[in-house]
């Protein structure tokens, strides 16, 4: 996900995390409780919980913010939580993590790995993993809460933390708002995230101004048809036929229809059509993903894909009550991630005095989903930023590059980062901006 330089990884690895050694607080009383961090992250990472279903972890994290002193509301869209600390006058910070994890036996190795079994809304059996690094995001969102919550003399205003469900289904964020986020706890004028990263050496920071996520779609395609026998196929309207034209016509709205600088990406992740050699089916059944960045974009993908499936079922002879019956799932839906353009910079501008530019590089958008966008699409006036916080050890990032070989990515089952520098780069920069925005005046 970040892109890093061979001249910026060669001057950077032997000093990690040396930038930042000479007689700093902040950094200092960090380290200091990295021992009890990792206690909880290994407590985490071993017992998660599918979306949704975050009860326990909620229930565990809001007796800390508890403790810390912040006032705090469980069971906010669900099983989310709202912690908040009001210091005096001043700006009011969100800060976000989310809780979940994902339906994956996990395969690290690790002497902590999970074992959790639990059933899906389909009824089906499955491990459960954090293979997405939430953990390490909660657990850098307590070391963060810690630190803020006994510093308040060098801040002033109010800190909204929460826990947020569900961000792998992309339901949790909009189920917080739609529960009052904003209504019944301060309103942010800044949001702030982080999110591991499987690309790029553990401890780096990676930033993008602008669009940085995509808009996620799903959408189903039920492909009619007329079945029969298949000896005698002049007697059918073959509908695998023509869901294969549609595969294939879907390819030209990216190529030939979009502007090749205006990303976009439409894949066909499921083709489900018939059950026996010989018989030509009534229907055929398509499941797409598409992602896009603009609202813009988005619009015209959707359009297209309608007027496609339509176009090809007319050209097969298909008459207008056999037409493709196609649903765009509203619930599986979540908005682009854009981050604030000048606040991105800014708060990268304070990353690099305090990690040393060589930690904190410009990355490039990716086409993954990320629900944190929904807290400033709420409230376009919030300036909001989600950054990245690399988690490869740096030996395995040198030896994978040097081979050539591939690392495994987020949702991977092998995805074991090294959560101490994630965790620890996460919550020193969460902090730093905090502090940053809302400093106390002289």
């Amino acid at each position: 996900m970040l892109k890093i330089s061979k001249v910026a990884l060669l001057a950077a690895s032997s000093i990690l995390f040396c930038t930042q050694a000479q007689a700093d607080p902040l950094n200092d009383a960090i380290k200091a409780d990295l021992p009890s961090l990792m206690d909880l992250y290994r407590d985490l990472h071993a017992n998660p919980e599918l979306s949704g279903e975050e009860f326990k972890t909620a229930a565990k994290l809001a007796t800390e913010a508890r403790r810390l002193g912040f006032d705090v509301t469980e069971k906010v869209g669900g099983t989310g939580v709202v912690a908040v600390l009001k210091n005096g006058d001043g700006p009011t910070v969100l800060i976000r993590a989310d809780m979940d994890g994902l339906p994956l036996v996990e395969k690290t190795g690790l002497p902590f790995a999970s074992t959790v079994m639990a059933k899906t809304r389909e009824g089906n059996d499955t491990g459960v993993m954090h293979a997405c690094g939430h953990d390490t995001h909660m657990t850098g969102w307590v070391g963060t809460a810690r630190q803020l919550s006994v510093r308040t003399d060098e801040w002033s205003g109010t800190l909204v933390m929460i826990l947020q469900p569900a961000e792998e289904t992309g339901e949790g964020a909009k189920a917080m708002l739609d529960d009052g986020l904003y209504t019944r706890f301060p309103k942010p004028e800044y949001a702030l995230a982080f999110h591991d990263a499987a690309g790029a050496p553990a401890g780096y920071i990676g930033y993008v101004p602008g669009y940085a996520l995509a808009n996620v779609d799903s959408v189903d395609i039920e492909v009619q048809g007329v079945g029969g026998h298949g000896a005698y196929p002049h007697t059918t309207k073959d509908p695998i036929v023509i869901a294969s034209r549609i595969v294939g016509a879907l390819q030209t709205l990216v190529s030939r229809e979009m502007d090749p600088q205006d990303p976009a990406v439409v894949t066909v992740g499921s083709f489900q059509a018939g059950f026996k050699h010989n018989i030509i089916p009534d229907k055929a059944n398509l499941l797409l993903t598409v992602r896009s960045y603009s609202d813009e974009t988005r619009t015209k993908l959707l359009d297209g894909i309608k007027r496609i499936a339509r176009g090809e079922a007319i050209t097969a002879g298909l008459p207008e009550d056999k037409m493709p019956i196609i649903t765009t799932r509203d619930d599986e839906y979540t908005p682009s991630t854009y981050n604030s353009p000048e606040f991105s910079v800014e708060m990268a501008t304070l990353f690099e005095s305090r990690f040393g530019k060589e930690r904190v590089v410009l990355s490039k958008p990716v086409m993954g989903g990320e629900d944190f966008s929904r807290y400033r699409r709420a409230d376009e006036k919030i300036k909001s930023m989600i950054f990245w916080v690399g988690g490869v050890p740096m030996d395995e990032f040198e030896a994978a590059k040097k081979a050539g070989t591939k690392l495994p990515s987020l949702h991977s089952p092998l995805w074991a980062p090294d959560a101490e520098k994630v965790v620890a780069t996460g919550a020193e920069a969460l902090t730093a901006a905090a502090l940053h925005l809302m400093k106390k005046g002289d």
